[in-house]
């Protein structure tokens, strides 16, 4: 099993924080939360492998780091379109089966990963981790890798388990609390920013001020507790 990883481009992330973060605290956000995901992969002893699908230069570089194969994309075309040449690529190599997460989900754990395999069933299987608000797909365990049809986005927990059922399979789904917070509205942040961690991006946050600054005048209209830790150790 494989872990695919689809980055978009860092210069362009996060546009829905555009009303609390400026273009670099964005771009570093998504960087902190990048790293976050790949350290947390990294740890998963039962994954084969580890794949990033990106353009850009600094994921690249990321990837190197952490032992990642770089799977790189002639053009950006979004997540379900590098999801699904990954899927391809692994399929046609005789890969059994992958797990895509994306980039922005710094709260997951190994351990969480961990259950997703452990109650992913062989071929033909389908197991999902949605959204806290169970809109997006934010964990999808396939096997094989090319079994469905991509379709990530709004609606896309439900849109995936209808692509299943279409395909045969019975799919499975499972509520998590790190994989299931996604950070793309201010709302998302401060759920984040409320919540205790050691991870970078709480790192970032605090040092950049912005968890402070967040803080006073809170993410969705109202005050939040922050809590922010010490970052991991570099691999």
């Amino acid at each position: 099993m494989w872990a695919i990883l689809p980055v978009k481009n860092l210069d362009a992330a996060k546009q829905r924080l555009v009303d609390v973060l400026s273009p670099a605290e964005r771009r570093l956000l998504l960087r902190a939360m990048l790293e976050d995901v790949l350290a947390t992969l990294s740890h998963v002893a039962a994954l084969d492998g580890v794949a990033v699908v990106s353009r850009d230069p600094v994921a690249a570089s990321l990837a190197r780091s952490y032992g990642a194969l770089l799977m790189m994309e002639a053009e950006s075309r979004g997540q379900s379109a590098a999801v699904s040449m990954a899927a391809v690529r692994l399929a046609a190599e005789g890969v059994d089966g992958m797990i895509t997460v994306p980039a922005d989900v710094p709260l997951a754990t190994p351990a969480e990963i961990g259950k997703v395999l452990a109650v992913h069933g062989p071929a033909l299987a389908l197991t999902i981790v949605p959204a806290r608000d169970e809109n997006g797909s934010n964990c999808v365990a396939c096997s094989p890798a090319d079994c469905i049809p991509f379709r990530f986005g709004d609606g896309s927990f439900f849109a995936h388990l209808e692509e299943a059922r279409c395909q045969g399979i019975t799919p499975q789904a499972l509520h998590l609390p790190g994989l299931g917070l996604d950070i793309d509205t201010p709302a998302d942040l401060g759920v984040l920013l409320d919540r205790p961690g050691d991870t970078r991006t709480h790192a970032y946050l605090a040092e950049s001020g912005i968890a402070r600054r967040l803080g006073k005048r809170g993410c969705d209209g109202g005050s939040i507790r922050v809590t922010a830790g010490q970052a991991r150790g570099s691999p």
